[in-house]
C-alpha cells in the first residue's frame, strides 16, 4: 500500500469552495470586490457587489464521502452567532474604507463536494443569525 498524496488539505478544500462561490456569484451578476478581506483578527471570505447591494459572504465547504450522505450536516451549520458577529464587525471596517449608499447584507454560500468535485452550491441570503 502506497501513501495517498491526492487527499486535499482543509485549506485547499476551502480555497476551492471560495473560488466556486465567487464563480457562482459572478454568474448571477455580482462583481467580486475582495477575497479574504482582513480587519484585524476578523475576516470576510468574499465581498461581492451588484448594482444595488454589497454582500459580505461566508463560504463553508465540506468534502463528503458520498453525495447522498444523509447524516452529514449542511456546511452552513458551522456558521454560529459568533462568526456572524465577527463578519459584521469586519464589514463595518470595510464600509469605513469603502463607503456606499448600496444596501448591505451577509450571505452564506454552502459548497458540497465529494471526491474533490463540487456537486452542490446553495446560497442563504441575508443571514441575521444562525439557522
Amino acid at each position: 500500500m502506497g501513501l495517498d498524496f491526492s487527499k486535499p488539505t482543509t485549506k485547499e478544500i476551502g480555497d476551492l469552495g471560495e473560488r466556486k462561490a465567487a464563480n457562482y456569484l459572478r454568474r448571477r451578476g455580482y462583481w467580486i470586490k475582495a477575497r479574504n478581506f482582513r480587519a484585524g483578527k476578523y475576516e470576510i471570505d468574499l465581498i461581492a457587489e451588484s448594482l444595488f447591494s454589497v454582500v459580505f459572504v461566508e463560504v463553508k465547504t465540506r468534502n463528503y464521502r458520498e453525495k447522498d450522505d444523509e447524516d452529514a450536516p449542511a456546511p452552513g451549520r458551522a456558521v454560529d452567532e459568533r462568526k456572524i458577529r465577527f463578519t459584521k464587525q469586519a464589514a463595518v471596517q470595510y464600509l469605513r474604507q469603502h463607503p456606499t449608499w448600496k444596501k448591505q447584507r451577509m450571505d452564506i454560500i454552502e459548497v458540497w463536494m465529494t471526491r474533490n468535485k463540487v456537486f452542490r452550491i446553495r446560497r442563504i441570503k441575508d443571514v441575521k443569525s444562525s439557522y
